[in-house]
């Protein structure tokens, strides 16, 4: 079995609102192996993102409390100077929209060419310029040879993306951040993003935080998945577990409101409710009962903990024991829940 390339023990990430600091992430520890794709998975506002910003170092005015051991190092916390010199080379990202990632301003050639000069110094410019033309080669980029001289505006949402990837991958990164690499973007390049990084992980050996409120594209890529709600990991298993046997009543939730061409004739589940700003979240308690009412008090934990249920399967709250949807009897439970 391989070590832990990624260690994340008891991490919170808060963020100052007037007078206080609010966790938008709270205490979850996490790990991840070599040559694996981890998926987090949950709506917006669930601290997916800001989990990713974290381990990058990216957030300014971020209150960061736990361990985030890369390689057994901590970096949470490191100084910017010490920072930067894994960010980009050790570990990279590919950011969630290209035309925010990139510089309008700069040819895709010298935006490349950035990231090999602040980590391979002894690169001359002639040498960055041929890395860099290999490099949009390898993401599939036609001609990469022009595309290295022309300005993002210039390129297509899919081409933007794969320079976005070329960019993360250029220093060879054991540790790659997806943050929804495939949003906005149309069903068959879609695939083809899915396809290129699935390759760059088995070619670099790298590990892979996929970040994505797609439950398809964890389906295809991830081989565990951690499902997270209003700042907290509500459930995580190995991905066929999650599809087949889940347990958390969010988990279940957002499986039922995807459609399925096996069901077609059954209705969509619709979560009520959305998720509590930063200030209003519950703090105590189970933090999915409120949109859940039709479940009792008593079926929630005052403290709610990860339980394990199977081997490497845990599950927050012992309500996931008593769920079911409300448009459907309790006889007719989903797939795999048992009272107990």
């Amino acid at each position: 079995m391989n070590q832990n390339l990624l260690e994340i023990k008891n991490l919170s990430t808060s963020f100052r609102i007037g007078e206080e600091y609010y966790a938008a992430v709270d205490d979850i520890s996490l790990d991840l192996k070599e040559n694996e794709v981890l998926a987090i998975v949950g709506e917006s506002g669930s601290g997916k993102s800001a989990t990713a910003f974290s381990v990058m170092g990216l957030h300014n005015r971020a209150k960061i409390e736990g361990e985030i051991l890369f390689k057994g190092r901590d970096i949470a916390n490191l100084p910017p100077s010490k920072m930067n010199k894994i960010r980009g080379n050790e570990v990279s990202m590919i950011f969630q929209d290209p035309l925010t990632a990139l510089n309008p301003l700069m040819e895709i050639g010298k935006q490349i060419g950035e990231v090999l000069l602040l980590h391979k110094k002894n690169m001359s410019k002639e040498e960055r310029r041929k890395y860099s033309i290999e490099l949009l080669e390898r993401v599939g980029l036609p001609r990469p040879d022009r595309v290295v001289d022309q300005f993002p505006h210039e390129l297509s949402g899919g081409m933007r993306q794969r320079v976005i990837i070329a960019i993360a991958i250029a220093n060879k990164p054991e540790l790659l951040i997806a943050d929804e690499p495939t949003t906005a973007l149309d069903v068959t390049i879609q695939a083809q993003i899915l396809d290129l990084i699935r390759e760059l992980k088995d070619d670099l050996n790298s590990g892979v935080i996929l970040i994505t409120h797609d439950l398809g594209v964890v389906a295809e890529m991830a081989d565990r998945v951690a499902v997270m709600y209003a700042g907290q990991i509500v459930e995580i298993a190995d991905v066929e577990s999650i599809f087949v046997n889940p347990q958390h009543p969010y988990t279940r939730s957002l499986l039922s409101s995807v459609p399925a061409t096996d069901h077609s004739e059954d209705r969509l589940h619709v979560i009520q409710g959305i998720v509590p700003s930063l200030k209003n979240l519950p703090r105590e308690g189970c933090r999915f009962k409120a949109r859940i009412p039709w479940i009792e008090d008593a079926a929630h934990e005052e403290d709610p903990q990860l339980h394990e249920v199977s081997e490497n399967h845990f599950v927050r709250c012992t309500c996931y024991q008593h769920f079911y949807f409300k448009e459907k009897s309790k006889g007719e439970q989903a797939n795999g829940v048992t009272e107990s």
